[in-house]
């Protein structure tokens, strides 16, 4: 074993201006989002415009080959997450919230660089930083430096790559076909909804109830009667992500009021980007119980005249989204919508059965992209697992 700051030349920190809210044009400058590194993989998407006014810093640039860290980030869990730099469009600067790792290039690879960052003992390293430290869910370039990696050679470094790209080159097979399923029943999806008269009423007729939940505040840090709520990150479009469920400290008086069951629909109340204001998702068993903060609206229906999940799909339609477009405005950056807006969303009047249909076929498309995402689970894990032991010595590549 050895210490990180044994293979690098430096660390290199970024910039974090005032930018705007939209991605740069390719002819902008711009800012990576912490989120651009922490899928793991490097997305250039992923950056917001530096304002007019503002002098571009090109030492700052993301370019090909770089190995980037997040030191910083609102969850816990993707702290330290890097990447390694494939592919990148010019014009984009690191955030502060990113490190660039400068590899020695006589001591490590920078692609290995960037999977022995993700490795168990690595990740359990940063952990155990976060666990003993302030609270703060960030990690200083001192601690950064101070991890320790197994001390390889050159040669099985490269082997390492090898057997990563490899599971690579396979998952990034079934990630294309999962993308182009996914596509094809968003359209089968959105034809059936287009085929419906959006002017048969108003979403207030339809709905029993329109909550929003728990207003978060100091009084609400976690303590004794620590409860799992779903935030705006949680709630995605179609689906619910329980990756990164947040505690708060609950009353005897919050279950009533604010606890989840299965069937509920979650509106996001604002989003930065109008595509994704009033996205919907459905509550399953999964998330029943969880409790659920301000910004979101939990939607009930009498299941005898609406499918929960047609009213789901329906809130995600085209047809919803152009509502929204029209009607919400910004001066903050942020697009909001109320109870009022909500409320008078156009519903259309279909019979439950015509609505059962459409989640049918909504549900035998899921259940085929969601059987290509278990393939691709089954095979990140049995990757993480390879390279665990290509770097413990338990097993050596087989160049023959």
């Amino acid at each position: 074993m050895t210490r990180l700051w044994s293979v690098l030349t430096s660390i290199e920190s970024g910039w974090s201006p005032a930018c705007d809210a939209e991605q740069p044009d390719v002819d902008e400058w711009g800012v990576i989002k912490v989120s651009a590194v922490t899928s793991g993989r490097f997305m250039g998407g992923e950056a917001k415009r530096l304002p007019v006014g503002y002098v571009p810093r090109p030492e700052l640039e993301v370019k090909k080959g770089d190995v980037l860290l997040a030191r910083a980030n609102g969850a816990r869990s993707l702290v330290g997450v890097s990447c390694y730099v494939a592919v990148t469009r010019p014009r984009l600067m690191l955030s502060d919230k990113v490190l660039r790792l400068v590899p020695d290039l006589a001591a490590v690879d920078p692609v290995y660089l960037a999977i022995l960052l993700g490795t168990s003992g690595v990740r359990r390293q940063i952990g155990n930083l976060l666990n003993g430290g302030t609270g703060q869910n960030n990690i200083s370039q001192a601690d950064v430096r101070a991890l320790e990696i197994p001390h390889l050679p050159l040669p099985e470094q490269r082997d390492i790559v090898a057997a990563h790209e490899a599971f690579e080159r396979r998952i990034g097979d079934l990630e294309r076909v999962a993308q182009k399923r996914s596509t094809l029943l968003s359209a089968a999806v959105s034809a059936l909804l287009r085929s419906q008269d959006s002017s048969g009423t108003t979403l207030e007729t339809m709905m029993i109830s329109c909550d929003p939940g728990i207003t978060l505040g100091a009084h609400r840090a976690p303590q004794k009667r620590t409860t799992g709520y779903l935030r705006v990150a949680n709630v995605r479009m179609g689906w619910i992500d329980t990756s990164d469920v947040a505690s708060l400290e609950s009353t005897s008086n919050d279950r009533p009021r604010y606890e989840l069951e299965a069937g509920d629909v979650l509106v996001v109340e604002g989003h930065a980007n109008p595509e994704q204001i009033g996205r919907a998702a459905l509550v399953g068993p999964a998330e029943e119980g969880l409790l659920y903060q301000n910004h979101l609206f939990r939607l009930r229906f009498d299941r005898d005249e609406v499918v929960p999940e047609f009213a789901m799909l329906w809130l995600n339609s085209e047809a919803v989204r152009s509502y929204w477009i029209s009607r919400c405005a910004t001066s903050s950056g942020l697009y909001t919508i109320n109870s009022k807006l909500l409320a008078d969303v156009p519903f259309p009047v279909v019979p439950i059965e015509e609505q059962r249909k459409v989640v049918e076929t909504w549900r035998t498309g899921i259940r085929a992209v969601d059987s290509l995402h278990g393939q691709i689970a089954k095979l990140r894990t049995i990757q993480q697992g390879v390279i665990e032991d290509l770097l413990s010595g338990r097993s050596r590549v087989n160049r023959t």
